[in-house]
């Protein structure tokens, strides 16, 4: 037997719907502890993001800054 892909595809649709609103309201609440986990681990993975970023920006500073050593080293050389 031949289902067509609309009718299956529905029926999917369907079924996870119907899963979701199944939930009781009581339990997609969060708590105050809970919120507060979710807050500080938030605020835990903006710092590294913040820390990683810092640490590339202090290397291309050096980066920038050894190129800028070599170029002065270059221009001051005398040619004899």
């Amino acid at each position: 037997m031949k289902f067509p892909m609309k009718l299956i595809a529905g029926l999917t649709l369907v079924v996870a719907l119907s899963g979701t609103c199944s939930i009781p309201v009581k339990a997609q609440r969060i708590s105050v502890a809970e919120g507060q986990r979710r807050s500080r681990k938030a605020n835990k993975k903006q710092e590294k993001i913040n820390k990683k970023a810092a640490k590339k920006q202090r290397k291309a500073m050096k980066k920038s800054a050894k190129a800028q050593r070599k170029a002065n080293k270059k221009a001051n050389r005398t040619y004899r």
